[in-house]
Formats: structure tokens, C-alpha cells, sequence
């Protein structure tokens, strides 16, 4: 695992940049390695390398590790040192698939803890809050994985979350969250129904609106991906056998429908009922000290719509909705996922605007917001078959009424 911070060098007085990753090279051996350098060199070594690469390391300086400080925030290794690398004597070397040695290409599906050291999904959901904060092992199948979500902080830095549910055979649906960049890319190579993972040292939370618990991976945490173990093994077979039986279609079902309850029960709020009033940046503060929750915030802002690209490709701001459940389709194959169980002849799909835009007020601004559906037709003052009669002069016009105005705009987010 990999996490980039930055730290100010005081003696220079500049900034200096650290790159972290744990490295293995036995099934019982492991150490963490952590890179100090300008920005450019720490930027190009962490993208030099990702999760599951085979690497060499020369010149590192070996040095005595204090334990109960950097494995607070660092994987737990056997090793009573840690590696620094230099940017001026130190190299990192990768090697390609076909010049990787086997032996530690076989390290990849070795869990760093003991394989029987873990907790079942069940076991988590019946302790409940009383495991909450607790920092556990989980080894568990991958349902279904979440698109990356990002955001921007309040100090300017870019930020993203995805969310995966896992299964096993005590739970049909647990939430485990990523927020880092190395996580996120590992979780968007797992196939749905047929990974298995087993995640050392994920932190587990009681989610206080969704009144359920879930799993953050954290920077102690290390992933091990199809496990080859006995404990895994029998996952796999309980994976095969629940597909054989349709179990796991009726499962994702009702998943989709939860998904489609959550969506449809947080979206019918009268506006009246709306009279918190936020900054944008009050907003991303908000939403920094969400911790994962997916509770949606609803209020007011007083600004302005400070991009708004009508005058575009059509295709950009028009997306087809479901006519039952009225939430997006799939754009490839035109289908609703959430009322697959509805016949095609008595379900169809519309045109509605699904339009991004940006708002700002004196605090600074809000980028990719969604003016959608209904919300967008009585803000541009017109239908989707209207506006598609318009000329592109037109087009631009009507964006010309809108931007720049100062408005009282009601929002929701979800965090």
C-alpha cells in the first residue's frame, strides 16, 4: 500500500515530500519503506510503481524503527527496521511481468496475517457498536464495486471515495470505504461475484444514518486479493454455489432495490422544509467531517451559477431516465438496473436534462454540481423538447440570463 503527503522541511525552508509502501519478499517477511524527496522525484516514484508490482530497491539506508509511533499509522511489520530512501543514493528499479520472479509473484495471494485470523461479516454486524473504532481482519467476497466519487477540499486538494459491499456467508451486503488513490485502483480491478479479499487492519465504524456498520480502509491497512488459503478457498466455493442457485441475482436485487428506496426516500423533500444556509466553503468543511457517512445535506447557498455549458454537445447535457423509478439508465444498453424485474412492454425511458455546472459565492466555488431533470426545465425556463427546437445563438443567450446572476440556490449532497 502506498499514501503521498507532504511535510515542511524547516531547515530548508521549503516543503519536502514522503512516499510510503510496505515491500515482501518471503511469506513471513516484511518492511516498510519510506521515500524523502523534492516534489517531482516523490510524485514520479509514486507513480513509477502501483500495488502488486516487483520491485528493486538499491541503496536504501536501514534504520531502527520506532514501533509504537510510525505503526500508528503504518502496516504492522515483522521487522524491527524500516528502509529510507534517498533521491540522491537511492533507486528504485521495476520489473516487468515477464522478468518478476514467480516465488514472489505467488506473495500476492498470501494474507500478511494469520488466514484464520478474522472476523465473518455476521460476527462484525452482531457485535455492532461495541466494535466500534476497532481496527479488525476481514476476508470476504466483492458484491458489486462502486464508481470513484471526488471532491475538492477546503485547502484546495483533490480528494476521491469509493465505496465496494462485500459478502459472505453470514452477511449479503457489507460497505467497505477507499479513500485513497492506490485502494481505489485495487478495488476497480476486482470482478463482482468472484473476488474474495482478505483486508488486514481495516478500521469499523457504526454508520449512525444508515444505522449499519461498515469498513475503512485506512493507511494500516494491506489487501490481499484472491487468497490462497484454505478460509478463502471455502468462500470461493460458497461464491460458485450460490450463483449455481440464483442466490446471488437475488441478492444484488435487493440491494438495487434498497439503493432505489434510499434514493427515492431522500429525494421527495419540500423545499420549504430547506433553511439552512451554507458558504461553499462551510460545505466542503461539511463534508470533509463526513467520515464516509452517507448522509445527505440539504440547504440553502447564496451565489451564483459560474459555468454553465448549454451551448455544448447535447449529449453533455441530457442523460435517459427510467419513466417508473425516473432515476438514470444504463447509457450503453438503455435499461433501468433498478427495475430489471419490471416487462419491458410496461417500462420506457425519456430525455431529461442531467446539466453540470459550477457554483460559486465569495467563498469560493463548487465544481460539477448536477442541475437535473424537473429542477433544470424550471431553472432554463423550458422542456428538453424545447430547448432541442433551439438555435445554438439561442442556446447561448438563455446561458447568458443565467450566469453570473446572483441566486438562492437550494441543494442537496450526499457525503
Amino acid at each position: 500500500m502506498a499514501e503521498f503527503t507532504a511535510t515542511p522541511e524547516t531547515d530548508v525552508g521549503s516543503e519536502r515530500y514522503t512516499f510510503n509502501f510496505t515491500i515482501r519478499d518471503s511469506p513471513t517477511y516484511f518492511i516498510n519503506v519510506q521515500a524523502w524527496g523534492r516534489e517531482e522525484y516523490i510524485r514520479a516514484l509514486s507513480e513509477s510503481f502501483r500495488v502488486g508490482d516487483c520491485v528493486t530497491i538499491e541503496n536504501p539506508l536501514i534504520q531502527s524503527k520506532e514501533a509504537e509511533r510510525e505503526e500508528k499509522f503504518n502496516p504492522v511489520t515483522p521487522s524491527c527496521y524500516k528502509l529510507l530512501l534517498s533521491e540522491n543514493h537511492s533507486v528504485v528499479k521495476t520489473s516487468s511481468c515477464y522478468e518478476a520472479d514467480a516465488r514472489l509473484l505467488s506473495l500476492l495471494h498470501l494474507p500478511v496475517k494469520d488466514p484464520q485470523d478474522y472476523y465473518s461479516l455476521g460476527d462484525i454486524v452482531a457485535n455492532g457498536q461495541s466494535l466500534n473504532g476497532r481496527i479488525l481482519n476481514v476476508l470476504a467476497a466483492v458484491m458489486s464495486v462502486g464508481e470513484p466519487k471526488y471532491f475538492m477540499t477546503s485547502d484546495k486538494r483533490k480528494g476521491q471515495r469509493c465505496e465496494v459491499k462485500l459478502f459472505d456467508e453470514t452477511e449479503r451486503s457489507f460497505p467497505i470505504v477507499c479513500w485513497d488513490n492506490e485502494s481505489i485502483q485495487l478495488a476497480q480491478s476486482w470482478i463482482p461475484q468472484e473476488t474474495v479479499i482478505f483486508a488486514s487492519d481495516v478500521r469499523i465504524n457504526f454508520d449512525k444514518f444508515r444505522n449499519c456498520m461498515t469498513a475503512t480502509v485506512i493507511s494500516k491497512t494491506i489487501i490481499t486479493t484472491n487468497p490462497e488459503t484454505a478460509e478463502a478457498n471455502v468462500l470461493f466455493s460458497f461464491i460458485r454455489d450460490s450463483a449455481q442457485s440464483g442466490a446471488l441475482h437475488d441478492g444484488m436485487k435487493e440491494q438495487a432495490n434498497e439503493s432505489m428506496n434510499y434514493a427515492l426516500n431522500v429525494s421527495f423533500i419540500l423545499v420549504e422544509t430547506i433553511v439552512d444556509v451554507y458558504t461553499v466553503e462551510q460545505l466542503k468543511e461539511k463534508a470533509l467531517q463526513g467520515d464516509g457517512k452517507a448522509d445527505p445535506v440539504y440547504g440553502i447557498i447564496y451565489g451564483y451559477i459560474s459555468t454553465l455549458d448549454i451551448d455544448d454537445n447535447v449529449s453533455k447535457v441530457m442523460r435517459n431516465r427510467c419513466s417508473i423509478c425516473r432515476l438514470v439508465v444504463n447509457e450503453m444498453s438503455n435499461t433501468c438496473t433498478f427495475c430489471s424485474d419490471v416487462s419491458p412492454e410496461s417500462k420506457s425511458t425519456f430525455a431529461s436534462f442531467d446539466i453540470l455546472v459550477d457554483v460559486t459565492d465569495h467563498t469560493g466555488t463548487l465544481h460539477s454540481c448536477y442541475l437535473s431533470d424537473c429542477v433544470a426545465e424550471e431553472t432554463l425556463g423550458c422542456t428538453v423538447h424545447e430547448f432541442l427546437m433551439l438555435e445554438d445563438d439561442q442556446k447561448t443567450a438563455l446561458k447568458w440570463q443565467l450566469l453570473l446572476e446572483r441566486s438562492k440556490i437550494y441543494f442537496k449532497v450526499s457525503i
